[in-house]
C-alpha cells in the first residue's frame, strides 16, 4: 500500500519533540510523500529546514494563507513571492479566502488569493486551495484568473453537491478529503457518493488540525491517513488497496513534483 499525503503542516512547531519518529512512522505505514503548504513568512524557515532535510520525501509548496491576510499583506506577498526563485516548489499554498474568522480583510483576500493564481499560471504549479465560507468568492476569483489555465486541489474540501460540481466543470482540479470526512454528522460522505468519483480525490491529514475518527482531540499526523483511505473505500465499496492505488494516481496527476 502506497499513500501521499497531499496536504500536512509537518514543519508547525506541534511537531518539534518528535517530527523524525512520525515521518519514521510514516514511511513504515507506506506513506510515501508529504507535501507541505506554507502559512506566512513567518513559517518560511521551519518548511525549508524540513524539505531540506528529507528532500525525497518532503514537498514544500510557497504561499500565504487567507488568514494570515492583513495590513502588511503586501510585504509578505513580494517576500513569499521572491522565494519561488530560489528552489522548486510542489505547487502555490496554501492559498484561498476564509471568511468564517473575520471578514475585514476580504478585499485584501481577494486581491491576494488572485495574484497567488497567477503566480501558479507563471510558474506552471498547481494550487491548493482554502475554502471557507466563500465558495462563491473563490469561484469568482478564479474564473476571472482563467480556470483553464489553472490546475489544483480544493483542500479540506466539505462544501454542498452544487459547490463540487462547480468545482467539477473547472476540469483541472481535485477535492482534498481529510479527516472531515469521517466525522459522524458531516454530509460529506453522501455528497461524494452522489457527486464525485474516486477518479476525483486527493487524501490529506492537514496535520496537526482535524483528526478522523477514532482521533478527534488527538494531533493530527501523517499516520491517521489510513483512516482516511479506509473511509473512501467504504463510501465507494473499494478495497484499501484500490484506493491507494487510485489516490496515488490522482496525487502525480497534480503535483508531478513527486513523480
Amino acid at each position: 500500500m502506497r499513500l501521499i499525503d497531499t496536504h500536512c503542516h509537518l514543519y508547525a512547531e506541534e511537531f518539534d519533540l518528535d517530527r523524525d519518529e512520525l515521518i519514521s512512522n510514516s514511511r513504515n505505514l507506506g506513506i510515501i510523500a508529504l507535501l507541505l503548504p506554507n502559512i506566512d513568512r513567518a513559517s518560511v524557515n521551519s518548511l525549508h529546514e524540513l524539505c531540506d532535510k528529507y528532500p525525497d520525501y518532503c514537498f514544500p509548496m510557497m504561499g500565504l494563507h487567507p488568514t494570515s491576510v492583513g495590513s502588511d499583506y503586501i510585504a509578505e506577498l513580494r517576500y513569499l513571492e521572491s522565494q519561488l526563485s530560489k528552489r522548486k516548489y510542489s505547487g502555490i499554498g496554501e492559498i484561498g479566502i476564509d471568511l468564517y474568522w473575520d471578514k475585514t480583510f476580504l478585499k485584501e483576500q481577494l486581491s491576494v488569493f488572485e495574484e497567488q493564481l497567477k503566480w501558479s499560471i507563471d510558474h506552471s504549479l498547481p494550487v491548493s486551495i482554502h475554502t471557507r465560507n466563500a465558495f462563491p468568492e473563490v469561484f469568482d476569483v478564479i474564473h476571472k484568473v482563467g480556470p483553464e489555465k489553472l490546475k489544483g486541489v480544493f483542500h479540506s474540501f466539505s462544501g454542498t453537491a452544487e459547490d463540487a460540481k462547480e468545482i467539477l466543470a473547472l476540469r483541472n482540479f481535485k477535492f482534498g478529503i481529510n479527516g472531515i470526512v469521517t466525522y459522524k454528522n458531516s454530509d460529506l460522505p453522501e455528497v461524494l457518493k452522489q457527486t464525485v468519483t474516486i477518479h476525483d480525490l486527493v487524501i490529506e491529514t492537514d496535520a496537526p488540525y482535524l483528526p478522523p475518527v477514532p482521533f478527534r482531540g488527538k494531533r493530527n499526523q501523517p499516520v491517521y491517513l489510513r483512516e482516511i483511505a479506509c473511509k473512501i473505500g467504504e463510501i465507494y465499496n473499494l478495497s484499501l488497496e484500490d484506493v491507494a492505488r487510485e489516490i496515488e494516481i490522482n496525487s502525480r496527476k497534480i503535483y508531478s513534483a513527486i513523480n
